[in-house]
């Protein structure tokens, strides 16, 4: 059995996510104020969060940061918002998928069933740190250092990053990079990766693009030997 975190403050709606769900393998609890997810989270430790944004006490990209700030659990904003900026802005916040209402109960379900994929299924390391040359990039704080220097990233650069040290030196294509970070396929059209490596290599003075290379017509490569 699975544990999710309800944040919703729809009270009829929250009831059909319980009962659908609960068919499977979940058990759901509901928190219905923004301001009590962080010490509810804490004392039932779920494994993934469905998280609404409009919420009473506090706001649901607020709270997002608070649960990403002290877990890397799964988080999936669910919310009758549809502007771009605020999925951009909760993926950035550190959300893993972003899924619009009215939303069919099995496409939740295939939703949570891949977030919870996609944690099972990473690799198990001896150490929580990727050391390449003067880079390392810790997972258990979510820090990165270059030259003994903290490197100041966003939720959204770290996620990034992450995936292209986990691959080192193996090509990862958007679509590759997409699933990965957020569980989408490439569209042809999404430039949010190219501006996010963008964004890392002017952070890491990598104007020649060395230490994260493009490779034409396939991707991006993370270059272990290139971090001095």
């Amino acid at each position: 059995m699975f544990r999710v975190m309800l944040v919703e403050d729809d009270a009829k709606l929250a009831a059909l996510v319980v009962e659908y769900l609960s068919e499977y393998e979940f058990t759901i609890d509901v928190v219905s104020r923004g301001d009590a997810a962080l010490s509810y989270f804490q004392q039932t430790n779920p494994d993934i969060v469905v998280l609404d944004l409009m919420l009473p006490g506090m706001d649901g990209m607020v709270v997002c940061r608070q649960l990403r700030a002290i877990s890397p659990v799964p988080i999936l904003i669910l919310t009758a918002r549809e502007d771009a900026f605020d999925e951009v802005s909760g993926l950035e916040q550190g959300a893993d998928d972003y899924v619009n209402k009215p939303v069919q109960p099995r496409i939740l379900l295939a939703r949570l069933r891949a977030l919870l994929r996609r944690v099972k299924e990473a690799p198990v390391s001896e150490t929580d740190d990727l050391v390449f040359g003067a880079f390392r990039l810790c997972r258990s704080d979510r820090t990165v250092s270059w030259r003994d220097q903290e490197v100041d990233l966003n939720s959204a650069e770290f996620k990034l990053l992450l995936v292209l040290a986990e691959a080192a030196g193996k090509v990862l294509s958007r679509n590759d990079i997409l699933i990965q970070m957020r569980g989408i396929e490439f569209d042809g059209l999404d430039r949010s990766i190219d501006n996010k490596i963008s964004r890392l290599r002017r952070k890491f003075d990598d104007a020649q693009a060395d230490k994260i290379k493009t490779v034409w017509g396939e991707g991006y490569l993370f270059s272990p030997s290139a971090w001095d």
